[in-house]
């Protein structure tokens, strides 16, 4: 291969690769120009999500079935792909950090689409951002958090952030935990990586397996306080063996 991509035992083709990027480009420049045009849609962001992971061959595979009653999904956090696998399966809001806005394209993207941002760092965009929380779960809006607050490697479960979980034991609304997992040392993205030299290698490698394990629904009137819920979540997402 040439210095344009990095050189990956059993990668595809080079040319290949370009075109899988080109494709995932195109197809993000597309949808944020057509939602410029028109008013995004709730759906808008699942369909992109995808058409990003088939064109990238990234592989969702199911460990059981996905309960539909519950309005909140809260994972662990393994990559920048974790929330277009969810979001692949059904629409929902994300809390996300402020550094996705400022992502190529895809922060354009994010934004439009009505994305909720937050700046784990700032107390003032935490308050901000767990009050439009609340307002979701009153009206039982479709939710998708990742308490971590951070990507890992998956080995452990990193410290949760407890505000967004917290409050929908506080109001009463039932939330599912799924469970992330890949066999392929590529797919997670963590520490000081950019994001596309991440993106140019799951466009390199044949294929990507993302294991989805959901977990019972959880239901805040089965938990006598707030400890007993949260101990509830972090056994779900980490080792629900």
């Amino acid at each position: 291969m040439s210095a344009l991509l990095p050189v990956i035992e059993g990668a595809v083709p080079e040319s290949e690769a370009l075109w899988r990027l080109a494709r995932v480009w195109g197809l993000t420049l597309g949808r944020g120009l057509g939602s410029l045009l028109r008013e995004p849609s709730p759906d808008d962001l699942s369909r992109w999500a995808r058409e990003v992971l088939y064109i990238l061959d990234v592989k969702v595979i199911h460990e059981g079935a996905l309960p539909t009653e519950a309005p909140i999904w809260v994972a662990n956090h393994l990559s920048w792909l974790d929330p277009l696998v969810l979001l692949s399966l059904r629409p929902a809001q994300v809390l996300a950090k402020a550094e996705v806005g400022d992502y190529p394209l895809i922060g354009s993207l994010a934004r439009r689409h009505g994305l909720r941002f937050v700046r784990r760092e700032s107390l003032a965009s935490r308050s901000v951002a767990l009050r439009g929380l609340m307002s979701a779960m009153d009206v039982r809006e479709s939710l998708l958090l990742f308490p971590e607050g951070t990507t890992t490697r998956g080995s452990r479960l990193a410290p949760l952030y407890r505000g967004g979980i917290c409050a929908a034991f506080r109001k009463g609304v039932p939330l599912l935990p799924v469970r992330l997992a890949s066999p392929d040392p590529w797919y997670p993205w963590v520490g000081d990586a950019a994001l596309l030299p991440h993106l140019k290698t799951l466009a390199q490698v044949g294929s990507t397996r993302v294991f989805l394990r959901p977990g019972p629904v959880l239901n805040p009137g089965d938990f006598p306080d707030e400890g007993a819920w949260l101990d509830a979540i972090r056994h779900s997402l980490g080792d629900m063996n």
